[in-house]
């Protein structure tokens, strides 16, 4: 009977040592990740934005071979010297193959005047073939856009003043909001009489801008024997990154 009884408390004082390892170690940590959970009583938000002046690195330039004829065949051999053409002209400067793609081939009829489509009259054919190029030395921009034109370039769709990497020209913009935004905070906490406490939400809204230098006329900026290229200046641009942050008060 002793024994018995021995045997019991032993197995008690083990039931309640595993209840008290649990509680330690496993409920008492779960409540307190739920009660983190829970949003704070008393909160603070402040919205800041944050700026910065950032030089693009990177020029996009569109361009095409527009060619007119009565023979799609004939049409595609010509397009095509044209375009290689081209495309050797803009390795010889130093632009990788990889920065250079393919964005439109395009075979269209062309109808007689006052016949209507359903009654057919095709006169010829119009190819369109666009290709898209990045330039990153942009002090060849301006010698690029001056030598498509005697190699059969006849239009130029846009030359767009670009960022290689967006999120480096954001860091600057994003660390000042953020500064901005806890002296803000710090002085609205002081004004209600509160102690800031920790950030428990954050939220982000960043702006890269994307210069467009607009298309120039094909009769007239890429003339057969000459190319009125304008002086091109990428300059720079205002990066901002606006932030709201959420903060506990005490």
């Amino acid at each position: 009977m002793e024994r018995s009884k021995l045997w019991f408390w032993i197995l008690l004082d083990a039931l309640l040592a595993v209840a008290i390892v649990n509680l330690v170690f496993f409920v008492m940590p779960a409540v307190r990740r739920l009660g983190e959970s829970f949003a704070p009583a008393h909160t603070l938000t402040v919205t800041a934005q944050g700026k910065t002046l950032a030089a693009p690195d990177l020029a996009e330039i569109s361009f095409s071979v527009v060619t007119q004829g009565a023979n799609p065949s004939d049409l595609s051999n010509l397009n095509d010297q044209k375009m290689n053409a081209a495309i050797g002209f803009l390795e010889s400067q130093g632009i990788a193959t990889s920065d250079i793609a393919t964005a439109d081939y395009s075979l269209a009829p062309i109808y007689q005047s006052g016949k209507t489509v359903l009654r057919g009259g095709i006169s010829g054919y119009m190819l369109t073939q666009t290709v898209t190029v990045k330039v990153r030395d942009l002090s060849k921009v301006a010698s690029v856009l001056g030598g498509l034109a005697p190699l059969g370039v006849n239009q130029v769709g846009s030359v767009d003043f670009t960022f290689s990497d967006g999120n480096k020209a954001l860091a600057a913009a994003r660390a000042d909001a953020f500064s901005l935004a806890r002296a803000k905070a710090q002085e609205m906490a002081q004004e209600a009489g509160v102690s800031l406490g920790r950030p428990v939400s954050v939220a982000e809204n960043s702006y890269l801008p994307q210069p467009f230098y607009g298309a120039m006329d094909s009769a007239v900026a890429l003339s057969a024997g000459s190319a009125a290229v304008p002086n091109l200046q990428p300059g720079t641009r205002e990066i901002t990154d606006s932030v709201t942050i959420v903060y506990e008060t005490k």
